[in-house]
């Protein structure tokens, strides 16, 4: 299923109503060019869970934890662009099942986090405005992708 989204309010949109639904032990996994919104993504989601400082990137230190109180639920925001494999992955402590929701940049440089608990987002252009969001959705997600995309058509 795509999904275009037309400005930056709405990209922060669609991290709000992510937020709304997302749940400990979930994965999205965030792919696209450099510069096609995954951090922008990233950050809305965070931002809606109610974490009230700036969000930076965490490309250099791969793996960013965010706790309650901070936020709503536990969020570990992960950008894998530097790494070269899954078994980089594994040194990185990240399990299966984690009680985290998982925001993960970069995925395929990792082999794919595909699972019942993953949204896979591909976000596609990089005018300012114009994007256009791919959406491969896990049992777990898809009832819960179809009402976000279908409040957005």
């Amino acid at each position: 299923m795509t999904l275009q989204i037309a400005s930056l309010e709405a990209m922060q949109a669609l991290g709000t109503a992510l937020a709304e639904v997302a749940q400990p032990g979930d994965v999205i996994a965030l792919s696209g060019d450099l510069g096609a919104g995954k951090s922008t993504l990233a950050r809305a989601i965070l931002l809606a869970l109610g974490f009230a400082g700036e969000v930076p990137s965490p490309t250099f230190a791969l793996i960013l934890p965010y706790d309650p109180p901070e936020v709503r639920i536990p969020v570990i925001h992960a950008d894998f662009y530097r790494l070269d494999g899954a078994m980089e992955l594994d040194e990185l402590g990240l399990d299966a099942g984690d009680p985290a929701l998982l925001i993960a940049e970069w995925p395929e440089r990792v082999g794919g986090l595909d699972g019942p608990d993953t949204l896979e987002l591909r976000i596609e252009g990089t005018d300012a405005s114009e994007r256009t969001i791919t959406a491969q959705a896990g049992s777990n997600w898809h009832a819960r992708w179809q009402q976000i995309a279908g409040d957005r058509s």
